[in-house]
């Protein structure tokens, strides 16, 4: 009894593995800096760094506080080395169906699309 106890104990106790798309990205221009992880059971991630630039197109969107913004909300695993969600667009001020894909260790394609999979736009991330 004792020992099942301990391991339910150790499970519970166990932090589940990170997801690799966890981390801090750069945008292609490196204007910005966003850190992904966990939000429950998705994967989320928060602008940590923006440049002057980035902040006051984000300003222009209305989108007052750049920093600390979700960008990426609520990913889940959609296929083999893809996750998808909604992007936040701050300098639009607008949501929109979004997916990353994992390209290697530091890079990730990140996909948005207006409606339906229709005009997307995709960006290449490098981890930072």
């Amino acid at each position: 009894m004792i020992p099942v106890m301990m391991a339910l104990a150790m499970a519970v106790g166990s932090p589940a593995p990170a997801s690799p798309v966890e981390g801090i990205w750069h945008n292609p221009k490196n204007s910005v800096a966003v850190k992904t992880g966990a939000c429950g059971d998705r994967l989320c991630g928060w602008v940590v760094r923006a440049s002057d630039e980035a902040q006051a197109d984000a300003r222009d969107g209305g989108t007052p506080k750049l920093i600390g913004t979700a960008l990426l909300r609520e990913y889940r695993p959609s296929g083999r080395r893809k996750w998808s969600g909604q992007i936040f667009v701050p300098d639009m001020g607008r949501t929109f169906g979004s997916t990353l894909t994992l390209v290697d260790a530091n890079t990730i394609d990140v996909k948005g699309c207006l409606i339906g999979g229709f005009l997307c736009k995709t960006q290449t991330w490098h981890r930072g």
